[in-house]
């Protein structure tokens, strides 16, 4: 019984100690959606927290064996050391492809 309470205790101290998640609370800045069919779609949205997220696809070779959809897009986000993260990324038939300062090459 003692180690229960030692568990429960360790924990809600823990909880109490984590940072507080802003993300919770944000609020959307700005929204955008189009989708344009079996040709693609785009999209972007915003919030309050720094957060933020855009991206596009197209189709390619439509019709043909070799079809596929090519995704681009970034997203961003303040990370918890205060820092605005950036990602690039493409995703097509050579997989997901990250770029980022952060990101080793």
């Amino acid at each position: 019984m003692k180690s229960v309470l030692i568990v429960c205790f360790v924990l809600l101290v823990a909880a109490f100690a984590s940072p507080l998640d802003d993300s919770k609370s944000a609020q959307i800045l700005k929204y955008d959606s189009e989708n344009i069919g079996i040709d693609g779609y785009r999209f972007e949205f915003e919030t309050s927290d720094g957060t933020s997220r855009q991206e596009q696809a197209e189709l390619r070779n439509a019709g043909t064996d070799t079809a596929s959809i090519v995704v681009r897009g970034s997203y961003s986000y303040v990370g918890l050391d205060g820092t605005q993260y950036v990602i690039n990324y493409v995703a097509d038939e050579n997989g997901f492809q990250p770029e980022g300062a952060h990101i080793p090459k």
